[in-house]
């Protein structure tokens, strides 16, 4: 007789595989120096001035390291390297703004690093700079990711009066073993006042990333921290599951391996989490987002209208994404860009006038077809290949491959095919990614750049 633990143990072995997040199609690793600054330029005056843009800007600093970091940041001591950085941000924006007469703004969003690491001065200026530079619509969903450690209160004011309305508050976990073990000691206590100061200053939208998959995380443990998100009440839960890349961040070897929980306890947490979201009304979004039934994320899961990009999933559906400080990636109908990743590289590509784009990828009909594929199942676990192929004028056949590769997930009960029409079923979520990777013309099975896929 076949145990449900027998079952889970069986599809992670089959399915639990390196596979891209699937935040862009086709995603970072295929970008090549092919493209820099003066593609990224023509690009720019291409654009037509009556398509809105998403803004996004990347403030690669923090106070001290979490070692279960997959960003590009550096620790500060002083604040000095801030402002320079920031001088060296109001650039690139005004580089940007000088080819892009008459756009409006929809969307901002400010990653990180720490966003609130910015004194409420430079913070004024940024977007002192922006409104001067493009128009801000009246509804546009402006958000912050933020640090509750230590968070600068005398921010709150600045973020309410520059139109900031929604706030992302990373909690991880609240088990202190669990903190130690990735250096990122914070108190429930601290993460509630920030959470109240932001709301009483009229931030009403709170976000709180959650963990999974952390050294020495247990169901039991993930569940308390659950317990303690859910008191704060916030519109939406991100719960991402922990890559463990110490080969590409080096900082991830500071963390005991010894101490991460296996692929079944890896999956036993995503689930019981997952599932004790629901109880509490939470529409679970795609892979790893859950929201209240009234926030924008889960009307646009209703609506169909919801999208994937670097932040995430998002109710962003501006066809121009622009990226602004190191490694920030942009996204227009062209195709993607990246700015230089190193400080250093960044700086001199400011310095010297140009736009500092490393890197990223000129979009192929294929790619449109297949991303379109990819984002439809990453957002609604179901995609009508036939529709997506007749949008794009093409042969749905060019899915063939993909479909025959999802035989043995439809055997398992992972997915349903009926025709050109895959749906993910409710044991298939968990594998979601690895679903979409059938439709990736790129993948390299099982590379080791990529996370795995629960």
């Amino acid at each position: 007789m076949t145990t449900k633990t027998d079952r889970a143990a069986r599809l992670l072995a089959k399915y639990d595989r390196r596979v891209p997040r699937y935040t862009s199609y086709p995603t970072a690793v295929q970008f090549t120096p092919a493209v820099r600054g003066d593609r990224y330029r023509a690009w720019l005056g291409d654009l037509d001035p009556a398509l809105p843009l998403s803004l996004y800007f990347h403030i690669p600093f923090c106070d001290s390291l979490c070692w279960f970091c997959g960003c590009h940041t550096t620790v500060v001591r002083r604040y000095a390297p801030i402002a320079a950085y920031m001088e060296l941000l109001l650039r690139e924006l005004d580089r940007v703004a000088d080819l892009l007469p008459g756009h409006k703004v929809c969307h901002i969003h400010l990653g990180g690093g720490t966003p609130t690491i910015l004194e409420p001065a430079d913070m004024a200026r940024l977007f002192e700079r922006l409104r001067a530079r493009f128009e801000l619509l009246p509804d546009a969903d402006i958000a912050v990711e933020t640090d509750p450690r230590e968070f600068n209160h005398d921010l709150i004011e600045t973020l309410a009066r520059v139109g900031v309305n929604r706030a992302s508050l990373g909690l991880q976990d609240v088990n202190i073993q669990v903190q130690r073990a990735v250096n990122r000691v914070q108190s429930i206590d601290e993460t509630r006042r920030v959470a109240q100061a932001l709301r009483g200053a009229g931030i009403g939208s709170i976000n709180i990333d959650l963990m999974y998959g952390l050294p020495y995380q247990t169901v039991a443990r993930v569940l308390s921290s659950i317990e303690a998100a859910l008191e704060l009440a916030p519109d939406r839960v991100c719960l991402f599951g922990y890559a463990h890349v110490p080969w590409m961040k080096k900082h991830q070897r500071l963390i005991d391996q010894a101490g991460l929980p296996d692929a079944a306890e890896r999956f036993a947490q995503y689930l019981a989490a997952a599932e004790r979201l629901q109880q509490a009304g939470y529409l679970w979004i795609g892979l790893d987002h859950f929201a209240r039934p009234g926030d924008d994320l889960a009307k646009a899961a209703r609506d169909q209208t919801l999208h994937r990009n670097f932040q995430g999933y998002t109710t962003d559906d501006a066809p121009v994404r622009l990226g602004f400080g190191p490694s920030a990636i942009g996204m227009l109908p062209q195709g993607f860009v990246q700015n230089q990743v190193p400080m250093k590289a960044y700086r001199e590509a400011i310095e010297a006038g140009a736009l500092p784009v490393a890197r990223g990828l000129a979009l192929t009909a294929d790619d449109r077809l297949r991303g379109a594929a990819i984002e439809r199942l990453m957002c609604f676990l179901e995609v009508d290949l036939g529709a997506i192929a007749q949008g794009f004028e093409a042969d749905p056949r060019v899915f063939t491959g993909a479909l025959a590769t999802l035989e043995e997930m439809a055997a398992d009960g992972l997915v349903e095919i009926d025709g050109w029409r895959v749906r993910v079923t409710g044991a298939g979520r968990p594998f979601l990614r690895t679903a979409c990777a059938a439709f990736d013309g790129y993948l390299e099975p099982d590379a080791v750049r990529h996370a795995q896929a629960v």
